[in-house]
């Protein structure tokens, strides 16, 4: 029955769960640092997704860092 409730609003309880999760981490280490490991989970998915796409590496690195890794 609980499986079930969490399965028909996964988006809801995986939108708990991760609020929860920032939540303690910005208890814990603070405002900036929480910032901070945001923008890194944030990067390492979006360079995760577009390796998944078949993307060259320094295409990617090349979009975020302009001029870089020519």
């Amino acid at each position: 029955m609980l499986w079930e409730l969490l399965w028909e609003h996964k988006g809801k309880a995986l939108g708990v769960l991760a609020g929860l999760l920032f939540g303690c981490i910005y208890l814990i280490v603070g405002f900036w640092n929480t910032l901070v490991f945001i923008v890194f989970v944030g990067t390492g998915y979006y360079i995760g997704r577009k390796l998944d796409q078949k993307e060259d590496l320094r295409d990617i690195l090349d979009k975020i860092l302009p001029g870089k890794f020519k």
